[in-house]
């Protein structure tokens, strides 16, 4: 267990006197929050001496209306992350396989880890995209979960109906596969993955969903699982005891009421990230379809090169192996990002 990766985060930007610096490290929403959202979350602050409703019975009624499903296939925690050790921990003995691309995101790996799973990667293609007839092949008698990440973190494509239904196809009923739609909101493609519908038709199927991204709340950590009632029971019967907070849960609540202006909010930002990846390509770099909120640079021995030229220029983004992650942020931060691919191509 000592060698267990650590988790790392993206950094904050370095202060740089006389320049406003920016964050696009760690696929933040670059908005604040709604006013109705922040008085939900200060209303529930006046009761901080209280533990939160356990059962989180009121954002649990608010998603499974939201949704259409029935509250007992939802479960919560602290962002969809928590749900990927969770999830691992209840279905892996030790041995167990978990099969999933690579790169992907990044937590995936630690967690495999963490329960003395066997790690299974299955390499992306070249186009940065999940090699879903590699990732069937890969799987085995020892088989217990497939991460499918769409949008893919950090690359940026995302898988699309057809070939998910393939590949279930291709994959026994027995293994779990979790279809992670951290930014499923981001998402503009003919074809798109239909998760709720995949899970209505496939007993085996699991989607995690976060509040952290579109949603803008990523400081307060909620992400929720839609499952079949089996697997659901198991991820709330191994979720931290009260670990959804009362702020968190007001928050969430309220983002869903206010959810016609968040998701304008996430059209801008498509619109930008769209912007973005018409004018790196028009500059000449080949970068993969971005479906999420950010953008990837496949740099190779050029990463450490890149990101310290950005932190130059009050820009801080996200060096990952052989690539560099950029969150589509403020306009300006954007234009800077731009300014510096432009150099780096002269």
């Amino acid at each position: 267990m000592l060698q267990i990766p650590a988790y790392v985060p993206g950094r904050p930007p370095t202060v740089r006197p006389g320049m406003t610096t920016y964050k696009l490290s760690s696929n933040e929403n670059p908005y604040p929050p709604l006013p109705g959202v922040i008085a939900a979350a200060h209303a529930a602050v006046e009761t901080m001496n209280r533990y939160p409703d356990a059962g989180s019975m009121m954002l649990y009624d608010t998603l499974a209306q939201r949704l259409g499903v029935p509250a007992d296939h939802l479960a919560l925690g602290t962002g969809s992350v928590s749900l990927i050790y969770q999830l691992i921990g209840a279905f892996c003995d030790p041995g167990d396989e978990v099969v999933f691309a690579w790169r992907s995101f990044e937590a995936y790996p630690i967690a495999v880890t963490a329960a003395d799973a066997r790690a299974v990667t299955v390499p992306l293609t070249a186009d940065a995209r999940h090699d879903l007839d590699a990732m069937a092949r890969a799987v085995t008698d020892r088989t217990r979960v497939v991460l499918l990440c769409t949008p893919n973190n950090p690359t940026g494509p995302a898988l699309t109906h057809t070939e998910l239904a393939e590949f279930l196809d291709a994959v026994p009923p027995h293994v779990v596969v979790v279809v992670d739609e951290a930014y499923l909101e981001f998402v503009r493609m003919p074809d798109a993955v239909d998760g709720l519908a995949v899970y209505r038709e496939r007993p085996n199927v699991v989607l995690f969903r976060t509040f952290s991204k579109a949603y803008g709340l990523a400081g307060f950590r909620v992400g929720y699982a839609v499952a079949p009632a089996p697997i659901a029971a198991a991820l709330r019967a191994v979720a931290l005891p009260f670990g959804v907070n009362a702020v968190a849960q007001a928050a969430a609540v309220a983002s869903l009421e206010a959810e016609k202006e968040l998701l304008e909010r996430v059209d801008a930002l498509v619109e930008e990230r769209d912007r973005v990846g018409a004018a790196l390509r028009d500059l000449g770099w080949d970068i993969p379809d971005a479906q999420g909120n950010f953008v990837w640079f496949p740099l190779g021995d050029r990463v450490a090169d890149f990101a310290r030229s950005a932190e130059e220029r009050g820009i801080v983004v996200r060096p990952l192996g052989d690539g560099v992650r950029v969150t589509v942020g403020e306009p300006e931060a954007n234009d800077r990002l731009l300014q510096l691919a432009a150099d780096l191509v002269r």
